[in-house]
């Protein structure tokens, strides 16, 4: 029950800064949206830090990797608002279900884990699902998806450097470094189209700065609270909410194709979790 909770918090919160992307789209630079964000981000990373009095965690043995990391971080995090402006919501979520998959493939070529059967076999079913989506060949196929798989496969190079991190450093050091990252990257990258936001602008802004935190904030609870398959699978939930918010708020189309995709990669996913969990009995959600 804790672990539905903390995934209806994150379902929300990952909504929520969907659709403040999507109200800021076209009308504020993407670099400036993700600039306030890393701000935001690192006043309340900080903050929480120096009310509980646990300063010794702003620190790190190894800012090489979490320069890399939030390297590609800003790469995925760009193309995923540069495709929510392009595309239905609901494509640019189930698209962005291809995260695990590329990031078992890169977890066998960086981090050395096997590429078993059963992997390949989630990868091609995560190929299927989104072959399905897309509808490559086409004349409905649109380029934008490209944008948002790069991003997908941007994030997936980043979860892959924070597996390596979570061994060393605690996830609010991780979060600090993410923050204080990007925010310079953010910046530098959004003087020449600077623009100052209205008062509903700012309005989004925060939300999104607030979301990016909390969606985090409560997945990670969830895990806590119970099996990572489980949570991957409530986590799914979000396909189906926000192909219904595009509707109702944005008129765009339903598409049937979306949610069959989707359970596609949602069962390579499982798929690829299960197995993991078989072949290293230490794995604990």
């Amino acid at each position: 029950m804790r672990a539905a909770l903390w995934m209806l918090g994150a379902l929300v919160s990952f909504c929520l800064m969907a659709i403040g992307a999507r109200e800021l789209s076209g009308s504020v630079n993407t670099f400036q949206i993700m600039f306030f964000r890393s701000a935001i981000g690192l006043v309340v990373v900080v903050g929480m830090l120096l009310i509980a009095k646990k300063k010794t965690l702003l620190k790190t043995d190894r800012p090489g990797l979490h320069l890399t990391r939030n390297i590609f971080h800003f790469m995925g995090q760009y193309g995923w608002f540069l495709g929510i402006g392009l595309l239905p919501l609901a494509e640019v979520f189930a698209l962005e279900f291809t995260v695990p998959l590329w990031t078992a493939i890169m977890a066998s070529v960086f981090l050395g884990e096997k590429l078993s059967a059963f992997r390949v076999l989630a990868v091609i079913l995560g190929m299927t699902g989104v072959a399905i989506i897309v509808k490559p060949g086409s004349e409905i196929f649109d380029e934008a998806s490209l944008i948002v798989l790069g991003a997908a496969v941007g994030f997936a190079i980043a979860h892959t450097a924070t597996k390596s991190l979570s061994l060393t450093d605690h996830p609010m050091t991780i979060l600090f470094y993410m923050c204080l990252i990007q925010l310079p990257m953010g910046l530098g990258l959004s003087l020449t189209g600077w623009q100052v936001p209205g008062m509903e602008q700012w309005f989004w802004i925060v939300v999104i700065g607030l979301t990016a935190l909390s969606a985090h904030f409560c997945t990670t609870m969830a895990m806590k609270w119970a099996d990572a398959t489980v949570v991957v699978t409530l986590d799914f939930l979000r396909l189906p909410v926000i192909a219904v918010a595009g509707v109702l708020l944005y008129q765009e189309q339903f598409e049937i194709s979306l949610i069959l995709g989707g359970l596609i990669m949602l069962f390579g996913n499982l798929l690829n979790m299960q197995r993991s969990r078989r072949s290293d009995p230490a794995v604990r959600p």
